[in-house]
């Protein structure tokens, strides 16, 4: 059956637009790409704002739109109860995780895995976060497909097949950078299109009292009942998406990580947490589910008839002016460009640093390696496509919900107990992740016996919510039985790798002692310097060296001046000892060192240390 087209020809005519623009954006940072730390990590160069833009924009994919409107068109403002249960993973984030995989320079999280447990963890580890990202991607193309079966009529598959290969192309060509980039722009759009959707229905109503006054009672609350309903009750939410899906995205989620390593500094990330959480996804939580609160209220005056799927379309179609639409159709593009590309950058870095590196080609170019990188993403897009029927049956909300609650516990108890728990012993790490995945699998087949007793009396109904539990406390009772029946690591082994040893990898990344003094910024003006190549230093006047606090060997961070840059522009380098000849408010610097950060001959930069 071939749906009716909704919006005009102007509306498409914006959204067309937007999607080109993205692409040929995405595609233009290609030339910030030179290798395979350029491709993966963006050259850790950013700053906490953009990186803060970027996480919030791949927190929102093109689901959350269609999902959350969904269940805040059936339960009310409830349905923002998922975006506040990040908060309290916040310390374990700044102060542990963080600077552990930063200051270890863990590209890949099977490289923790490995370098914590063992390397037959890391290959357990590597096949469930491959599932896992690749699935994601599924999840991500069918919402864009139905979406877009909605309003142009297309068949699902022709419209996950259309943004599968735009998505593909921008990340093959231009890499973390790109994804950054445009996730910025991306974040932006979504975040102004879904809280201006919910003004101009305010100011539909007559104003917020009037809108409140149309909503039944039941949609009025913040929570949802402990244990009801089933399907979206306070506890299935709470442990399926607080802990398991939430600990997935902080810790196993590789395009997360390749975001925390995409910071300047371990410092930004303080900032970059508390903006993203606290702030952008507060924000997040309304711009996704007002769709559902204000077709609710539509339907109530009369105004409006829909389905609760596709309660966030109607409402903005019936709210919004021809091409204001269309810029609305543009939220929900990039809100599924800006997650699909996350995943398909980080299932090529999985893959390359992961499987290919390490067992096919260990001894090859940083040249090879890229091509392999960008290969894999094209791939990655064709799997995750080829996984969209699989999530076709029932709705996203629930498909979402029981492929993250299956997937995820094993590896977020593995990951959590091995980052906090010194004793936590290699073969309990793997213990973790394997006997956890055998027992959730298991319970597919007995749901009743294993998942029953921890459903809180919700029934067999809660079960795809629920198993989430069951999994973490599985895999959890797993790892600290093995644990206390075998011998721990010594501690040597483990510096750097767990809470509380943080300054022994600080101690590694910088190469010698830390030097924490607080500093300030100094602007100078680049000059190259040839004798510098390949040294990873530059001379800068001592003046500079003691406003920043700087010693020579300390790390320093080279910034175009404009700030808006986001670090765009930028480059890490060493203090080199200053010259008694060296001009007054210079900075000499290598020609490649130069190029990397695209400074021109003479060109002011900002320049600070680094801590």
């Amino acid at each position: 059956m071939i749906a009716q087209a909704i919006g005009g020809t102007l509306d498409y005519g914006v959204m067309l637009t937007y999607f080109i623009a993205v692409l040929g954006f995405g595609l233009l940072f290609g030339r910030y790409t030179s290798g395979t730390k350029d491709f993966f990590f963006g050259g850790q160069r950013f700053s906490w704002w953009l990186i803060a833009f970027s996480c919030v924009a791949t927190v929102v994919g093109s689901y959350s739109f269609v999902k959350y409107s969904e269940v805040g068109f059936q339960y009310g403002i409830s349905s923002t109860q998922t975006y506040f249960n990040d908060w309290f993973w916040m310390p374990i984030l700044v102060l542990v995780w963080i600077p552990i995989i930063y200051y270890k320079k863990i590209v890949s999280i099977p490289e923790y895995l490995e370098a914590r447990f063992d390397k037959k963890t890391r290959v357990m580890g590597t096949l469930i976060i491959l599932l896992y990202l690749t699935g994601y991607i599924g999840i991500n193309l069918i919402t864009l497909g139905k979406t877009m079966h909605t309003l142009l009529g297309w068949q699902v598959m022709t419209g996950a097949t259309v943004t599968a290969a735009a998505v593909a192309l921008y990340v093959c060509v231009g890499g973390q950078t790109a994804v950054i980039m445009t996730d910025l722009a991306q974040g932006l759009i979504l975040l102004v299109a879904g809280l201006g959707l919910f003004a101009g229905a305010v100011y539909h109503f007559g104003g917020f009292g009037d809108f409140w006054s149309l909503l039944p009672q039941s949609h009025k609350y913040a929570f949802s009942d402990f244990n009801d309903p089933p399907k979206f009750s306070f506890i299935g939410i709470y442990v399926q998406d607080g802990l398991a899906n939430t600990g997935a995205l902080m810790l196993m989620h590789q395009g997360f990580i390749m975001r925390f390593l995409s910071l300047k500094s371990v410092r930004d990330s303080r900032r970059m947490v508390v903006c993203w959480i606290l702030v952008l996804t507060p924000l997040a939580a309304i711009a996704t589910s007002c769709g559902g609160w204000i077709a609710k209220a539509l339907v109530a005056n009369g105004e409006l008839t829909t389905s609760a799927s596709d309660s966030f379309v109607k409402a903005a179609n019936f709210l919004c002016a021809p091409g204001v639409f269309g810029f609305v159709l543009a939220a929900l593009t990039a809100a599924l460009m800006s997650t699909a590309d996350s995943l398909v950058n980080a299932v090529s870095a999985i893959f390359v640093n992961d499987i290919w590196r390490p067992y096919i080609r260990p001894t090859s170019s940083d040249k090879h390696y890229l091509l392999v990188a960008r290969i894999t993403s094209l791939c990655a897009a064709g799997v995750g496509l080829a996984l969209v029927p699989v999530f076709m049956k029932g709705t996203i909300y629930e498909a979402h919900s029981m492929f993250t609650a299956a997937v995820t516990p094993p590896v977020v108890m593995a990951i959590l107990l091995g980052i906090l728990w010194k004793r936590y012993t290699p073969a309990a790490g793997f213990a973790t992740i394997a006997g956890g995945s055998v027992l959730i699998g298991l319970s597919f087949v007995w749901p009743d016996a294993l998942v029953g007793p921890f459903d809180f009396g919700m029934g067999p109904d809660s079960y795809s919510f629920m198993r989430a539990l069951f999994g973490l406390l599985a895999a959890g009772a797993i790892g600290v039985a093995v644990t206390w029946f075998t011998k721990p690591q010594a501690e040597a082994e483990l510096k750097g790798l767990v809470a509380g040893t943080q300054i022994e990898a600080m101690r590694e990344f910088k190469g010698g002692e830390p030097n924490r003094r607080p500093g300030g910024k100094v602007r100078l003006e680049t000059r190259l310097d040839p004798s510098l190549s390949g040294t990873n230093l530059v001379v800068v006047p001592q003046s500079a060296l003691d406003k920043m606090a700087a010693e020579p060997g300390d790390l320093l961070y080279a910034s175009h001046t404009r700030w808006w840059y986001g670090g765009l522009r930028s480059v890490h380098v060493k203090a080199g000892s200053p010259a008694d000849s060296a001009p007054g408010e210079l900075m000499l610097i290598s020609p490649e060192d130069a190029a990397t950060a695209h400074f021109a001959p003479g060109q002011q930069v900002m320049v600070e240390k680094i801590m």
